[in-house]
């Protein structure tokens, strides 16, 4: 009688547990192929609790399979994010176009004078073009990880969007400290030279000259363009660097939701940045006519240097002839 007396409150045990239990808990099994997310929510109760499994290493976070207050996060990455991303990238390059139609190249009004003058030195060119390549290496793999499963992946297919996004987000990683780097290194070359004066002042209503053709505002070596471009450059830089390294660093971020913030402002920042970095590459390329010399060899025409640097000139031709950057023609 002891025995059965026993058996018979371990049923009732049990049959107790099995009315007691949500039935949708009794029905999902999360290792099945065609579980969903919402079911899953639905089975814990709903969209307040969490999937989470144990994990034996220090960080308990690991442990976290789906979080419900991710999804509004999920949504804003595969939706608002990429609209805003697309948007500035191909809407930079559609005003410049439209710009290009309309202007066309930026000439040389008085031709090439034959006579160069050094603008820039190898630490400069060095500093600038490690920044640049980084810069566009980290751009286009950082653009892939928000819009590359819907533009990019039905195009080459998994199997080559797969391998490209493994390559792309180690080099992302790892090239963000040469990026820094160089960083550091153009605002100490540069930040002297960069500050906003009057001169810049008669440069912004003359529209620096890009609006229409014979018009030449003085500047100094860096006009007020040139001085939006570089600290647009060094506080964006700044601000990609610090919110990147709290992403590779998630422990130093703080919470799960810290991290996202971090996330997200890294990315504003990144589309804003890029925009701004293709009307840099347009004025500096076919945008201009002679503005590559300056970063290809360093040594920029007299006359095109006149022309958008005149102040700088004047202070070049005003050094001892050991100091000046001015060069003769070759014979």
């Amino acid at each position: 009688m002891r025995y059965f007396s026993q058996l018979m409150i371990a049923l009732a045990v049990l049959v107790f547990i099995g009315q007691t239990a949500p039935d949708a808990l009794a029905q999902v099994n999360p290792t099945e192929n065609s579980v969903t997310e919402d079911a899953m929510f639905q089975a814990l109760g709903g969209d307040s609790n969490a999937v989470a499994g144990r994990v034996s290493i220090p960080d308990g976070n690991a442990g976290n399979l789906i979080k419900p207050e991710n999804k509004s996060w999920a949504a804003f990455q595969g939706g608002t994010m990429q609209t805003l991303s697309i948007a500035a990238v191909a809407g930079m390059v559609v005003l410049l176009a439209i710009f290009y139609l309309i202007r066309g190249r930026i000439r040389v009004d008085a031709g090439f004078s034959g006579r160069k003058i050094l603008r820039f030195g190898t630490i400069d060119r060095f500093a600038h073009w490690t920044l640049a390549a980084t810069f566009i290496i980290l751009a286009l793999t950082g653009l892939n990880l928000i819009i590359g499963s819907t533009v990019i992946l039905p195009i080459i297919g998994e199997n080559a969007f797969g391998t490209l996004t493994a390559f792309g987000k180690l080099a992302h990683n790892y090239l963000a400290w040469p990026f820094m780097l160089a960083l550091a290194l153009i605002f100490v070359l540069w930040v002297l030279e960069n500050i906003p004066n009057k001169v810049d002042l008669q440069w912004i209503k003359q529209g620096g000259g890009l609006l229409k053709k014979g018009v030449h505002p003085p500047a100094k070596k860096f006009n007020a363009g040139q001085k939006v471009i570089f600290w647009s450059v060094i506080l964006g830089g700044a601000g990609l660097s610090f919110t990147g390294v709290m992403m590779l660093f998630p422990a130093v971020a703080g919470t799960p939701a810290d991290w996202q913030l971090y996330q997200t402002i890294h990315a504003l920042v990144a589309a804003g940045l890029s925009a701004i970095i293709i009307a840099h590459i347009y004025i500096g390329s076919v945008g201009m006519e002679g503005a590559f010399d300056a970063m290809g060899s360093g040594e920029v025409d007299e006359n095109w240097a006149k022309e958008h640097h005149a102040l700088w000139v004047e202070e070049e031709k005003a050094k001892p002839a050991k100091q000046s950057a001015l060069s003769t023609p070759a014979e």
